[in-house]
């Protein structure tokens, strides 16, 4: 027997899943992440989501082994989605240190301090949004925003006594707005790359939806700050503003590692080197300006050289730690450290286990052919990808994947219906992009939830712009507002 022979008799004993068996294992992860936050509350990404994950994918492995796959073919597809995640997971440690580097050496506390100085309350979260959009449009990375610009704002937040749920909503609203226009971006590039039309053209057909989802949030974020009373906040400010001055040498020196850092991002070197060169930065001026603050966080050492070294090297393993005397400063400026990421590494690590199962054994792909059979118009179709999408967020636990897999899957039952291409691409974005921070155990979520300091289904109701931006698409698809068919030589 020859091997091609071989491979198909091992094929043709595959059985393909079915729709019910494909909806087990989604139904067993949604219970029981349902359970995790009714037993657990905010707690529930600190373990109790990882055993949903993992439950829901050894249910998936057994299913695949059912319909004739084998626990090593299973292994080596977990093991590959696993190897996915490496590059995002490595971000999440260097940007641990970042953080501690960062605090400890004044610039996150420069940035809350002059964040209290220039913004008022009432105009705060709307100012957050659009302050992370430019930068983001600029930069074309909603991470890197977060992770810099909106440790800040959650830091001035709390000193104007402020929702950090509000303000994180609202960085991350203007973050993926920026980030979902800009030509740097690696999803905007992603997008029109795998539906087959143009960088520009995309950018453009975005607008349609994505402006309009922007504008709606800002009012919502200004409407909501028109109710805050400035002088309520008044007192807080003021102990903030001084107990920032007492612990922590501020100076516009101290921005220096978030000039830089946006400027490598600018260019487009590589996240992990530009990540590592503004945590290093903020290594060498907390060693120049914030020794006092680096001695009292390394404790008992021989002398002062090794108090330092000591200082430094606890603050990148395991975050500095303020001891100001106020819980609420103590609390905001205790952070950082690559064992901050433990926790959101080990929940992306298990979501992608997740994800590999259910694409191996192919219940993924049965429940996407299962959504076509309810497509009978555009508007159903521009619904299905966008929940597509969404699914694909959930399951597989990657913003990319989310973009490439309905991508593929819908191509030609766009060509089929005779509608541009940038129809698709757009749509992607509206839902795959979008999305993929309001998940807890995906990539961005973890990701979000790690660097602000707020629990994902805590910021999520005040995603505005996340949220509308997919209604808005599916609403333009149902009224065909927007929606450009394919010209003739596209069809031809």
């Amino acid at each position: 027997m020859t091997v091609s022979q071989d491979s198909e008799l091992t094929n043709a004993n595959k059985a393909s899943p079915t729709v019910f068996q494909a909806l087990i294992p989604v139904s067993v992860l949604v219970c029981l992440l349902s359970f995790s936050v009714y037993l657990f509350g905010e707690d529930a990404s600190y373990g109790p989501n990882q055993i949903a994950l993992c439950v829901g994918a050894a249910v998936a492995a057994l299913i695949g082994w059912r319909n004739g796959q084998t626990w090593g073919e299973i292994e080596n597809s977990i093991v590959a989605g696993i190897t996915v995640a490496i590059k995002p997971l490595l971000i999440l440690f260097c940007v641990g240190s970042l953080i501690g580097s960062w605090i400890m050496a004044g610039t996150v506390p420069t940035m809350i301090y002059y964040s209290l100085l220039i913004l008022d309350p009432s105009i705060f979260y709307a100012a957050s949004c659009v302050i992370c959009a430019l930068i983001a449009l600029s930069i074309g990375s909603s991470w890197t925003v977060a992770g810099t610009v909106g440790i800040a704002l959650i830091g001035a937040s709390a000193g104007m006594g402020l929702s950090p749920e509000i303000t994180a909503g609202a960085i991350i609203s203007g973050a993926y707005f920026g980030d979902k226009m800009s030509p740097l971006s690696e999803t905007t590039n992603l997008a029109p790359a795998v539906a087959g039309t143009d960088l520009f053209t995309h950018i453009g057909h975005m607008v349609w939806t994505t402006v309009p989802s922007i504008i709606i949030a800002l009012a919502l974020f200004t409407f909501i700050g028109l109710n805050i009373d400035p002088s309520s906040n008044a007192n807080d400010l003021e102990i903030t503003l001084n107990l920032l001055n007492e612990n922590f040498s501020i100076n516009f020196i101290m921005l220096l590692p978030v000039i830089v850092l946006l400027v490598m991002a600018n260019k487009k070197f590589p996240p992990i080197p530009t990540i590592l060169t503004g945590a290093m930065l903020g290594v060498v001026i907390a060693l120049i300006f914030q020794r006092p603050a680096i001695i009292n966080l390394a404790g008992e050492a021989p002398n002062v050289l090794l108090a330092l070294f000591k200082g430094v090297w606890y603050t990148l393993f395991d975050g500095f730690v303020l001891s100001s005397g106020n819980e609420t400063l103590d609390n905001l400026m205790t952070r950082g450290g690559m064992s901050s990421m433990l926790s959101v590494t080990w929940l992306v690590l298990c979501a992608m286990v997740f994800g590999a199962a259910m694409d191996h054994t192919g219940l993924l792909r049965r429940l996407v052919e299962y959504a076509l059979s309810f497509v009978h118009s555009t508007g159903s179709l521009i619904a299905t990808t966008i929940a597509t999408c969404i699914g694909a967020n959930i399951i597989t636990s990657d913003q990319y994947i989310s973009v490439v897999l309905p991508g593929r899957m819908y191509k030609l039952e766009y060509e089929n219906r005779n509608l541009d291409m940038k129809n698709l691409s757009r749509t992607l974005e509206d839902a795959g992009t979008i999305t993929s921070p309001l998940i807890p155990w995906n990539t961005c979520g973890a990701y979000m939830a790690g660097t602000l300091g707020v629990a994902t289904f805590a910021y999520l109701p005040y995603c505005f712009f996340n949220l509308i931006n997919p209604v808005v698409a599916v609403i333009y698809g149902f009224l065909n507002f927007k929606i450009t068919p394919a010209m003739a030589e596209q069809v031809a």
